[in-house]
Order: structure tokens, then C-alpha cells, then sequence
């Protein structure tokens, strides 16, 4: 089979990941993320390594992807100190490779080896230090003037909700009042230390549920995947979300219908903790598919 790199680059470390599929991973080597130029050689020297015929690389943004632009395969206005115009395409050395967004790389991930099989849309949403949002339709990353970001979407505030988000672009958006540091802002407290009765997640549930009401009724997907970090430490997340999804969309055009069960619709990712990295590997098997 054929040997595959990818490199998921993420704000606090990376992962470069060297295999075939899920169940063929060869080597797995983190690092953390400094500088560009100190993040870059290290991921350089650890590929370097490896007789792999293509390369994915998932990473934060936002990014460039757009082939025809001069800033093509770069980070561009990003808030991460320093990383602005660095460049990723040339980690790939000349051999073939796909550059797109961590969370479109999870999504293709899951689609290839995980819960969105045999789907055509679907969405992974990851919960962390920031929100982000794969969107895939008719089997492809959605595109258009750049790449998804409805994690800054704009959202109606829950009941009785003052909380006046950390997003220093948007204030209240979707990742301004549900991500993890704003979890911990609303409680005053770390997140790990946040109890699972704290009316905190209330608060969080009914942002994302906002988020999930929008994606069902613009890009449609036929399955919404949520993962991260606070996702996989919260297990009471999901019936919160639900419950409040099911009241928010009120089964408009018969969506809720169509999409069956709300506990398998809004579900965690398959891959679980491994998406992220394996968005990486599923992104090198598209430069060669």
C-alpha cells in the first residue's frame, strides 16, 4: 500500500503522522509549536525521515487555498503571534500533497474511515480553544470566497444569556460563547474544574445548538460529528444540545425527520481523539486519489 505523511498543525503543538489508515499507522511524533521557522525545521527533520509518496497537511488558519492566489498554500491574517504569510505548501518537498483546514481534514477523515461513511454532507465541529467547523457537501469541503469559519458565526443569545463572549473580532460569536476559554470566563474556574451540573453548560449548549440549527438548514449535512477537547471531557454536552436543537428548529421543512435519531445525528466523532491527525493522513490519500 502506499506510504502517507501528514502533519496536522495545530496552535499549541503538531503531529506529524506516517501510515496508510487507521489501522496501519507506522509512526506518530508530536511537537510542540513555537516559531514558524523553529516549527517548520522540526517538522522538516521528522518527514525526512519517512519514504512517503504524498503529503497532507492539516492546519490552523486561516489559510490561503486558493491555487491561483500568490499567497497560495500560506496562513494569512491569523491572530497567532508571528505565524501570519508563513508558508506550509513547501513541507511537502516536491512530492505531491493537499493543504487544508485541521477541521476539514478531521471531516474528510471521518468520511473516508469514521462516522460520516457512505454520506455525502456532513459536518465536524471541534470544541476547543477555538470552534471550528468542517463542512463537507457533495462529498467536498465547501469553498467560496475562502474556507468555512462558522465557528464565528453570528448567533441568537440563549435565555436570559448576558455573557458578552471573548471573540476579540466578534464579541458574542458562536466561539466568542462556547469555546473552552470562554466556558472558563463564564464560570470563573478551569475548564477540568468545571462541575457537569454547572449551569455554565446550559449556557454552551444552547450556543452550539444555534450553530447546529444553521448548518441543517444551509450547508444540509446528514450528519454533524462533534469533537475536541471540551466535547470529549463533557459527555452531558450532547443530550443538552439535542434537547435544545430539537426546540430550536421545531422541525422546520421536516429536517429533524429527515435526519433520524438526534443521538445519532449530533454524535462524537468515530475516530475520537485520532480525527485530527488522521485528517492529516486522509488529506495526503486525496493528492494521489
Amino acid at each position: 500500500m502506499t506510504l502517507l505523511a501528514g502533519v496536522e498543525l495545530g496552535g499549541t503543538k503538531c503531529v506529524c503522522i506516517s501510515g496508510t489508515e487507521p489501522d496501519d499507522i507506522r509512526a506518530m511524533v508530536e511537537l510542540p509549536t513555537t516559531t514558524p521557522d523553529e516549527t517548520l525545521a522540526a517538522i522538516r527533520a521528522v518527514l525526512g525521515q519517512w519514504d512517503h509518496e504524498a503529503l497532507g497537511i492539516a492546519s490552523f488558519g486561516p489559510l490561503d487555498l486558493d491555487p491561483s492566489s500568490p499567497r497560495y498554500g500560506r496562513i494569512v491574517h491569523t491572530p497567532k503571534p508571528g505565524w501570519n504569510q508563513a508558508f506550509l505548501a513547501d513541507l511537502a518537498g516536491g512530492k505531491p500533497f493537499a493543504l487544508d483546514t485541521d477541521t476539514n481534514g478531521a471531516a474528510i477523515a471521518e468520511g473516508l474511515w469514521g462516522g460520516a461513511q457512505g454520506l455525502s454532507s456532513w459536518a465536524y465541529v471541534t470544541i476547543g480553544t477555538g470552534i471550528g467547523v468542517g463542512s463537507i457537501v457533495a462529498g467536498k469541503p465547501v469553498r467560496g470566497l475562502g474556507h468555512s469559519e462558522a465557528g464565528h458565526m453570528r448567533i441568537p443569545r440563549g435565555r436570559g444569556d448576558s455573557f458578552p463572549g471573548i471573540c476579540p473580532y466578534h464579541g458574542d460569536c458562536v466561539e466568542g460563547l462556547a469555546s473552552g476559554p470562554a466556558i472558563a470566563a463564564r464560570a470563573g474556574m478551569s475548564g477540568r474544574d468545571i462541575p457537569a451540573d454547572h449551569p455554565v453548560w446550559p449556557q454552551a449548549a444552547d450556543a452550539l445548538a444555534a450553530l447546529c440549527h444553521n448548518l441543517m438548514l444551509t450547508t444540509l449535512p446528514q450528519r454533524i460529528l462533534i469533537g475536541g477537547g471540551v466535547a470529549a471531557g463533557q459527555p452531558q454536552l450532547f443530550p443538552l444540545l439535542r434537547a435544545r436543537l430539537a426546540e430550536s428548529i421545531a422541525d422546520y421543512g421536516g429536517v429533524l425527520r429527515l435526519a433520524g435519531p438526534l443521538s445519532a445525528y449530533v454524535a462524537p466523532p468515530a475516530l475520537g481523539k485520532k480525527a485530527g491527525p488522521l485528517g492529516a493522513l486522509a488529506l495526503a490519500a486525496r493528492a494521489i486519489a
